[in-house]
């Protein structure tokens, strides 16, 4: 459900920026909300685990996440503003939160664990697109939303009434430091690699139902949308990560990942041929796919269990790389009257990544001291 909600202004974008007559650098604001919305959640939630709990916590993001999707069917610009960024604090809450319960449920297999959520996300990502135009309309998306709500509250308040064993609970209230990890080298540039590659994954959601419906303007109301096939192999990489990894070092995989998913952007960018765009989504999400879950198994790995309690910065950092990249885009695209322009964007934040990956492999990830 998260991976639907995260996901979803993007879906939306094109009808929410027809109804309110929106420029591309306007739309790009809804980005940026969503995504202070996020990163204040993301700031509080630690303060609110050890004063709530993990179930209450993560029932009050849920609830969040319904007041935003039910909000964005105003027809006022700030309304919708509003809505977004309720949703945001709700994703900002639920999804450090979740990642960090299971690392602590999973510490002796947290790579395969974070895959596995992660898989779960882009399950969710998938299918967004083909759900809200299947039970929606070209120009309204007000079932789907209602729907959505129903689950989201449903599904919070399960958790909210669930129980979490006493174990798990007792660490998430953990809030010992037994390591300067913020002082070293090491922790800020994985923080930095993640500002990155949330920045790149967050405006391909984002904006690629926008280019493609420029591209091919008929192509975007089908199952087989570049939106569904690029969550589609996002959610394929992940699946398959684990049968890397018993072959490839976390540092070989990442290298990997990031030329593919360089290629699959430039493929994008050079095409003006819609079945090669399809491939070049297919590729750009299937590099994508297993770069997230990596970075945070290799910062668990490199700094011990008291990471766990000490991972907000990843999650600002990733936050913040997601809003900048994703309302850039859009800022890059109207200035020069063209997406292929604000796309360039993403294509640059590939290459620093590469760049980044590189001096990370030279980085001894154990001696954490530097």
């Amino acid at each position: 459900m998260i991976g639907i909600i995260t996901v979803l202004i993007g879906q939306v974008l094109p009808i929410l920026s027809l109804r309110l007559s929106l420029t591309d650098r306007e739309s790009g604001y809804f980005f940026i909300v969503q995504f202070a919305g996020s990163l204040a959640g993301t700031l509080s939630y630690n303060r609110i685990i050890k004063k709530f709990g993990y179930p209450r916590m993560l029932f009050g993001g849920f609830c969040m996440m319904v007041a935003g999707c039910l909000g964005i069917n105003l027809d006022s610009w700030f309304g919708c503003m509003a809505a977004v960024f309720l949703n945001g604090i709700g994703i900002g809450l639920t999804i450090p939160a979740i990642n960090m319960l299971v690392v602590e449920l999973n510490a002796a297999k947290s790579s395969s664990a974070l895959n596995i959520v992660n898989f779960f996300w882009g399950l969710g990502a998938i299918s967004c697109k083909p759900f809200i135009d299947f039970v929606g309309s070209p120009t309204g998306f007000l079932l789907p939303t209602l729907l959505l709500s129903f689950v989201l509250l449903s599904i919070g308040s399960a958790i909210g009434f669930s129980r979490i064993s006493e174990s798990a609970s007792k660490n998430g209230k953990t809030s010992s430091v037994a390591r300067p990890i913020w002082s070293t080298r090491t922790a800020w540039l994985i923080a930095i690699f993640g500002f990155l590659h949330i920045g790149v994954e967050s405006s391909v959601g984002g904006w690629i139902t926008t280019y493609e419906s420029r591209l091919a303007p008929s192509s975007t109301t089908g199952w087989l949308s570049a939106a569904f096939i690029f969550f589609s192999f996002l959610v394929i990489g992940r699946g398959i990560a684990p049968l890397f990894f018993r072959f490839l070092s976390e540092n070989t995989v990442l290298i990997c990942s990031l030329v593919t998913m360089t290629g699959g952007m430039i493929l994008i960018l050079l095409t003006e041929d819609y079945a090669l765009f399809l491939i070049g989504a297919a590729v750009l999400g299937f590099g994508c796919s297993s770069v997230f879950p990596t970075n945070m198994s290799r910062f668990t790995k490199a700094f011990g269990p008291q990471a766990t309690q000490n991972a907000t910065p990843i999650f600002v950092l990733g936050g913040l790389g997601g809003a900048f990249t994703t309302w850039f885009t859009g800022y890059v695209s109207t200035a020069f009257n063209s997406l292929r322009a604000g796309f360039l964007v993403i294509l640059i934040s590939c290459l620093l990544l590469l760049v980044l990956q590189i001096i990370l492999t030279r980085v001894s990830l154990n001696n954490v001291s530097d």
